[in-house]
C-alpha cells in the first residue's frame, strides 16, 4: 500500500499506543473510535502490528471487497508467522464473519492463492462447529479435502485444517475414527508439549480430550 502521509487525529492515536500496550488497551481505544475506515486505513499504512490490530476493529466491513482484502493479505507477509497469523484470526473474528457479504467472500476462498486467506476459510469452518451448533453439511468435502492437501499445505493453513478435523472429530461420531486415522498419517503436532489446561494439536490427543470433555 502506499504510504499515506498521517492526519493529527492517526499521530494522537499512535501516541496512545506502544510496546506495553494490551489487546484490552487496543478493543478500548477502537470502542471509543466506533468505526472509521478512513482512520483504519491510516493506521493500517504504519506497517506496525498493534496499530493494525486496531486498524482491523475500526474498518467498516461495508467497504471490505475481495481487492482490498487481497490487499490486506499481502501487506501482512511483512510480520512474523504469529503476528500475521494473529492479524488475520483477527479480521475473521471482528470483521469477516459479521457480514453476509464478507462470509460469501470467506467461503471463496478454500482455494485461494493466499495462503492468510486459505487460514481463513478453515478457521471459520472450524468456528463453525465449535461452537456445538449443528455443523453445516459439507463435512465429507471438507475432510476429503485436508486429508488430499494438509500434507502439502503451509504451516499456516495446515493448522488451521487441523483444527476443523479436530472439531469435526469431536462433534461428528461418525467422522471420528477418520478424524483420528488423519492425524496419526500425518503424524502433525505429535508429542506437542502444551500449557496446563491446554489441548494439544495431534488429532488423536485433541478429539479425546475434547469428547472426554464434553461426557462430564
Amino acid at each position: 500500500m502506499n504510504e499515506i502521509k498521517l492526519s493529527s487525529k492517526a499521530d494522537n492515536i499512535l501516541s496512545q499506543i506502544n510496546s506495553n500496550t494490551k489487546l484490552g488497551d487496543i478493543r478500548k481505544i477502537a470502542k471509543e473510535i466506533k468505526r472509521d475506515h478512513e482512520l483504519a486505513m491510516e493506521l493500517w499504512s504504519t506497517e506496525e502490528y498493534l496499530p493494525r490490530l486496531l486498524a482491523i476493529l475500526i474498518l467498516d466491513k461495508k467497504l471490505l471487497t475481495q481487492d482490498l482484502l487481497n490487499e490486506l493479505a499481502e501487506d501482512m507477509q511483512i510480520h512474523t508467522y504469529n503476528e500475521r497469523n494473529n492479524l488475520i484470526d483477527w479480521l475473521l473474528a471482528n470483521q469477516l464473519t459479521k457480514s453476509k457479504k464478507t462470509i460469501a467472500l470467506l467461503d471463496s476462498w478454500e482455494n485461494s492463492p493466499y495462503a492468510l486467506q486459505r487460514r481463513a476459510f478453515w478457521y471459520y469452518q472450524a468456528r463453525l462447529r465449535w461452537t456445538g451448533q449443528t455443523p453445516p453439511d459439507n463435512t465429507e468435502e471438507l475432510l476429503t479435502a485436508i486429508e488430499a492437501n494438509i500434507a502439502n499445505e503451509e504451516p499456516e493453513v495446515q493448522w488451521a485444517m487441523n483444527f476443523t478435523a479436530g472439531w469435526i472429530g469431536v462433534y461428528e461420531e461418525k467422522y471420528r475414527d477418520r478424524c483420528i486415522q488423519l492425524g496419526e498419517k500425518t503424524g502433525l503436532y505429535k508429542g506437542q508439549v502444551v500449557a496446563k489446561g491446554c489441548t494439544p494439536d495431534y488429532l488423536p490427543e485433541f478429539i479425546s480430550i475434547e469428547v472426554n470433555k464434553r461426557k462430564n
